[in-house]
């Protein structure tokens, strides 16, 4: 099943549901990129977007390591370890990309060049916190590479995440319990069961499941939602 972009959030009684595959919230979200946008997709499940995006418009996927003009995923026969991603993967680029040196990349990031970032996230607070780069267990030492630069230098901040952890904790908190990647930067998020506006009037749920309802959302959920 996927995301209505014209469903609204319902009340009833719980029904069965199926929650999203990556790739069908890789596709829901592909659907708010507006044409003409310079959109950063992020490490790991974010990269998936560039196979979604529709084809009727003109979207500029830049990499932090130095690309702008990413395209789709390249088929097997036609990988060139020469060109990848930030996370190491395989891209393709489309005619008129480039590639630079990273730190103009980052002054891209840093500048408010980018109109929107999608990244994952580990918890996003009521407020719009993120926390995405360290689960702060002992004895690690994580890096959180170019997040923090794109979570503030991005003009729209999308997160695109399960809604709950593997042990079924909420992932969308009151407050964010582990070390924060931007205070407050967080626009929209996107998860396996609904499409969630980040306002300053709190969480409002945009878009859920087939089958879903208000009640079992905010079951899922460790802050206040509101319908839109």
């Amino acid at each position: 099943m996927t995301l209505s972009p014209t469903s609204r959030p319902q009340t009833s009684s719980p029904r069965a549901y199926q929650p999203l595959t990556r790739e069908a919230m890789a596709r829901r979200l592909a659907l708010d990129i507006p044409d003409g946008s310079y959109v950063n997709l992020g490490i790991g499940m974010p990269v998936l977007v560039a196979a979604h995006l529709p084809d009727d418009r003109e979207i500029v996927l830049h990499s932090e390591n130095g690309i702008l003009g990413m395209g789709p995923p390249p088929a097997d026969d036609a990988i060139n370890l020469d060109l990848i991603n930030a996370g190491k993967q395989p891209v393709t680029l489309l005619t008129g990309g480039s590639y630079f040196h990273h730190a103009d990349s980052f002054a891209m990031m840093r500048g408010g060049h980018l109109d929107i970032c999608v990244m994952g996230g580990m918890q996003v607070a009521a407020n719009g916190d993120l926390a995405n780069w360290s689960l702060a267990k002992p004895g690690e030492a994580p890096a959180v590479g170019g997040a923090m630069d794109l979570a503030v230098g991005a003009r729209s901040v999308f997160i695109m995440m399960e809604h709950n952890s593997k042990n079924g904790d909420p992932k969308i908190v009151e407050r964010c319990t582990y070390p924060l990647t931007g205070a407050g930067v967080v626009d929209r998020i996107y998860t396996d069961l609904a499409v969630i506006d980040v306002t300053p009037e709190g969480l409002v749920v945009r878009d859920m499941i087939d089958g879903m309802t208000l009640s079992e959302l905010q079951s899922r959920t460790g802050a206040p939602l509101h319908a839109r």
